[in-house]
Protein backbone atom coordinates (compact mmCIF):
# COMPACT_ATOMS: atom_id res chain seq x y z
CA UNK A 1 0.00 0.00 0.00
CA UNK A 2 1.38 3.40 -1.00
CA UNK A 3 0.09 5.94 1.55
CA UNK A 4 2.23 8.99 0.83
CA UNK A 5 4.76 10.18 -1.73
CA UNK A 6 7.38 12.89 -1.32
CA UNK A 7 9.47 13.95 -4.29
CA UNK A 8 9.79 16.39 -7.19
CA UNK A 9 6.89 17.49 -9.36
CA UNK A 10 8.16 16.73 -12.87
CA UNK A 11 4.99 17.25 -14.89
CA UNK A 12 1.44 18.51 -14.39
CA UNK A 13 -1.45 17.54 -16.68
CA UNK A 14 -5.17 18.28 -16.72
CA UNK A 15 -6.02 15.56 -14.20
CA UNK A 16 -2.70 14.02 -13.15
CA UNK A 17 0.89 14.74 -12.21
CA UNK A 18 4.19 12.91 -12.55
CA UNK A 19 6.02 12.79 -9.24
CA UNK A 20 9.70 11.80 -9.25
CA UNK A 21 10.59 9.97 -6.05
CA UNK A 22 14.33 9.22 -6.09
CA UNK A 23 14.37 8.46 -9.78
CA UNK A 24 11.06 6.58 -9.93
CA UNK A 25 8.23 8.42 -11.67
CA UNK A 26 4.73 7.99 -10.23
CA UNK A 27 1.63 9.06 -12.17
CA UNK A 28 -0.83 10.43 -9.60
CA UNK A 29 -4.39 11.51 -10.40
CA UNK A 30 -5.65 14.59 -8.52
CA UNK A 31 -8.76 16.75 -8.26
CA UNK A 32 -8.85 20.17 -9.93
CA UNK A 33 -8.53 21.81 -6.52
CA UNK A 34 -5.45 19.80 -5.57
CA UNK A 35 -3.82 20.45 -8.94
CA UNK A 36 -4.37 24.18 -8.55
CA UNK A 37 -2.80 24.14 -5.06
CA UNK A 38 0.38 22.37 -6.16
CA UNK A 39 3.62 24.34 -6.62
CA UNK A 40 5.27 24.89 -10.04
CA UNK A 41 6.85 22.03 -11.96
CA UNK A 42 10.31 21.00 -10.67
CA UNK A 43 9.31 21.95 -7.11
CA UNK A 44 9.39 19.48 -4.22
CA UNK A 45 5.94 18.22 -3.26
CA UNK A 46 4.26 15.75 -0.91
CA UNK A 47 0.91 14.01 -1.40
CA UNK A 48 -1.16 11.56 0.58
CA UNK A 49 -2.16 8.78 -1.78
CA UNK A 50 -4.73 6.05 -2.36
CA UNK A 51 -3.87 3.08 -4.58
CA UNK A 52 -6.63 1.58 -6.72
CA UNK A 53 -5.90 -2.00 -7.79
CA UNK A 54 -8.03 -3.90 -10.27
CA UNK A 55 -7.39 -6.94 -12.40
CA UNK A 56 -6.36 -4.83 -15.40
CA UNK A 57 -5.56 -1.50 -13.75
CA UNK A 58 -3.45 0.19 -11.07
CA UNK A 59 -3.91 3.90 -10.38
CA UNK A 60 -2.66 6.29 -7.72
CA UNK A 61 -4.77 9.21 -6.48
CA UNK A 62 -3.18 12.13 -4.63
CA UNK A 63 -4.50 14.43 -1.90
CA UNK A 64 -3.17 17.37 0.10
CA UNK A 65 -4.79 16.22 3.36
CA UNK A 66 -5.78 12.98 5.03
CA UNK A 67 -9.32 14.33 5.31
CA UNK A 68 -9.51 14.72 1.52
CA UNK A 69 -8.25 11.15 1.09
CA UNK A 70 -10.79 9.82 3.61
CA UNK A 71 -13.62 11.59 1.82
CA UNK A 72 -12.40 10.01 -1.41
CA UNK A 73 -12.63 6.58 0.21
CA UNK A 74 -16.12 7.29 1.52
CA UNK A 75 -17.39 8.78 -1.72
CA UNK A 76 -16.18 5.84 -3.78
CA UNK A 77 -18.05 3.49 -1.44
CA UNK A 78 -21.34 4.96 -2.72
CA UNK A 79 -22.90 3.15 -5.66
CA UNK A 80 -22.50 5.21 -8.82
CA UNK A 81 -19.47 7.16 -7.58
CA UNK A 82 -16.18 5.95 -9.00
CA UNK A 83 -12.76 7.47 -8.54
CA UNK A 84 -13.37 10.12 -11.21
CA UNK A 85 -16.71 11.05 -9.69
CA UNK A 86 -15.13 11.40 -6.27
CA UNK A 87 -12.38 13.67 -7.62
CA UNK A 88 -15.03 15.74 -9.42
CA UNK A 89 -16.95 16.26 -6.16
CA UNK A 90 -13.81 17.07 -4.19
CA UNK A 91 -12.61 19.37 -6.96
CA UNK A 92 -15.90 21.26 -6.97
CA UNK A 93 -16.41 21.56 -3.21
CA UNK A 94 -13.18 20.66 -1.43
CA UNK A 95 -13.25 18.36 1.61
CA UNK A 96 -14.67 21.05 3.91
CA UNK A 97 -17.42 21.82 1.40
CA UNK A 98 -18.28 18.13 1.09
CA UNK A 99 -18.53 17.91 4.90
CA UNK A 100 -20.92 20.88 5.04
CA UNK A 101 -23.04 19.75 2.08
CA UNK A 102 -23.54 16.27 3.49
CA UNK A 103 -24.17 17.54 7.03
CA UNK A 104 -26.86 19.88 5.65
CA UNK A 105 -28.34 17.23 3.34
CA UNK A 106 -27.53 19.56 0.44
CA UNK A 107 -27.65 17.22 -2.56
CA UNK A 108 -27.83 20.21 -4.92
CA UNK A 109 -24.25 21.17 -4.02
CA UNK A 110 -23.03 17.62 -4.65
CA UNK A 111 -24.83 17.65 -8.01
CA UNK A 112 -22.69 20.61 -9.13
CA UNK A 113 -19.80 18.19 -9.70
CA UNK A 114 -19.35 17.14 -13.31
CA UNK A 115 -20.95 13.79 -14.11
CA UNK A 116 -22.95 13.53 -10.89
CA UNK A 117 -26.70 13.33 -11.42
CA UNK A 118 -29.47 14.23 -8.95
CA UNK A 119 -30.22 10.64 -7.89
CA UNK A 120 -26.54 9.89 -7.28
CA UNK A 121 -26.09 13.16 -5.37
CA UNK A 122 -29.05 12.29 -3.16
CA UNK A 123 -27.61 8.82 -2.56
CA UNK A 124 -24.29 10.37 -1.48
CA UNK A 125 -26.03 12.57 1.07
CA UNK A 126 -28.24 9.77 2.42
CA UNK A 127 -25.50 7.16 2.71
CA UNK A 128 -22.78 9.41 4.15
CA UNK A 129 -24.71 11.80 6.42
CA UNK A 130 -23.66 9.76 9.43
CA UNK A 131 -19.98 10.24 8.52
CA UNK A 132 -20.05 14.05 8.35
CA UNK A 133 -19.55 14.77 12.09
CA UNK A 134 -16.37 12.69 12.35
CA UNK A 135 -15.03 14.18 9.12
CA UNK A 136 -15.72 17.71 10.34
CA UNK A 137 -13.83 16.93 13.54
CA UNK A 138 -10.95 15.65 11.41
CA UNK A 139 -10.59 19.09 9.80
CA UNK A 140 -8.94 20.52 12.91
CA UNK A 141 -6.66 17.52 13.31
CA UNK A 142 -5.61 17.33 9.66
CA UNK A 143 -3.51 20.34 8.57
CA UNK A 144 -2.50 20.22 4.89
CA UNK A 145 1.03 19.40 3.87
CA UNK A 146 3.07 22.46 2.94
CA UNK A 147 4.38 21.19 -0.38
CA UNK A 148 6.57 24.25 -0.90
CA UNK A 149 8.37 23.64 2.39
CA UNK A 150 9.44 20.09 1.55
CA UNK A 151 13.17 19.88 1.03
CA UNK A 152 14.18 18.17 -2.20
CA UNK A 153 17.10 16.56 -0.38
CA UNK A 154 15.06 15.37 2.60
CA UNK A 155 14.66 11.61 3.04
CA UNK A 156 11.36 10.38 1.62
CA UNK A 157 10.42 8.71 4.90
CA UNK A 158 10.42 11.99 6.81
CA UNK A 159 7.12 13.81 7.22
CA UNK A 160 7.14 17.28 5.65
CA UNK A 161 6.42 20.41 7.66
CA UNK A 162 2.77 21.31 7.97
CA UNK A 163 0.79 24.55 8.05
CA UNK A 164 -1.52 25.44 10.95
CA UNK A 165 -5.15 24.39 10.46
CA UNK A 166 -7.68 26.98 9.24
CA UNK A 167 -9.35 28.89 12.09
CA UNK A 168 -12.88 28.14 10.87
CA UNK A 169 -12.28 24.40 10.65
CA UNK A 170 -10.80 24.33 14.15
CA UNK A 171 -13.73 26.32 15.49
CA UNK A 172 -16.26 23.97 13.87
CA UNK A 173 -14.52 20.96 15.37
CA UNK A 174 -14.51 22.57 18.82
CA UNK A 175 -18.19 23.46 18.49
CA UNK A 176 -19.03 19.89 17.47
CA UNK A 177 -17.11 18.54 20.44
CA UNK A 178 -18.93 20.90 22.81
CA UNK A 179 -22.34 19.92 21.44
CA UNK A 180 -21.47 16.23 21.74
CA UNK A 181 -20.58 16.81 25.40
CA UNK A 182 -24.02 18.37 25.84
CA UNK A 183 -25.59 15.17 24.58
CA UNK A 184 -26.66 16.17 21.07
CA UNK A 185 -26.65 13.52 18.37
CA UNK A 186 -23.62 13.83 16.06
CA UNK A 187 -25.70 14.19 12.89
CA UNK A 188 -27.93 16.90 14.42
CA UNK A 189 -24.90 18.74 15.81
CA UNK A 190 -23.08 18.62 12.48
CA UNK A 191 -26.09 20.00 10.62
CA UNK A 192 -26.57 22.81 13.14
CA UNK A 193 -22.87 23.78 13.10
CA UNK A 194 -22.82 23.76 9.30
CA UNK A 195 -25.83 26.09 9.25
CA UNK A 196 -24.35 28.36 11.93
CA UNK A 197 -21.11 28.67 9.91
CA UNK A 198 -22.89 31.12 7.59
CA UNK A 199 -23.17 33.55 10.52
CA UNK A 200 -20.04 32.95 12.63
CA UNK A 201 -16.54 31.51 12.33
CA UNK A 202 -15.45 31.47 15.98
CA UNK A 203 -16.21 28.70 18.48
CA UNK A 204 -18.56 30.65 20.82
CA UNK A 205 -20.51 32.05 17.86
CA UNK A 206 -20.87 28.64 16.26
CA UNK A 207 -22.05 27.08 19.52
CA UNK A 208 -24.63 29.84 20.08
CA UNK A 209 -25.87 29.58 16.51
CA UNK A 210 -26.05 25.80 16.65
CA UNK A 211 -27.90 25.80 19.98
CA UNK A 212 -30.52 28.17 18.52
CA UNK A 213 -31.11 25.69 15.72
CA UNK A 214 -31.17 22.71 18.06
CA UNK A 215 -33.60 24.30 20.53
CA UNK A 216 -37.08 22.69 20.53
CA UNK A 217 -39.65 24.68 18.58
CA UNK A 218 -42.48 26.27 20.58
CA UNK A 219 -44.88 25.71 17.74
Amino acid sequence: MIGRLTGRLDWKGSDQVLLDVRGVGYVVFCSDRTLAALPPVKSPVALWTELLVREDLMQLFGFLTVQEREWHRLLTSVQGIGAKGSLAILGALGPDGVSRAIALGDAASIKVAKGVGPKTAQRVVMELKGKAPAMMLMEAEDPPMDALAVSEDAPVAEAPPVSPPPKASNAQAEALSALANLGYAPADAARAVAEAASEADDTPGLIRGALKRLAPSDR
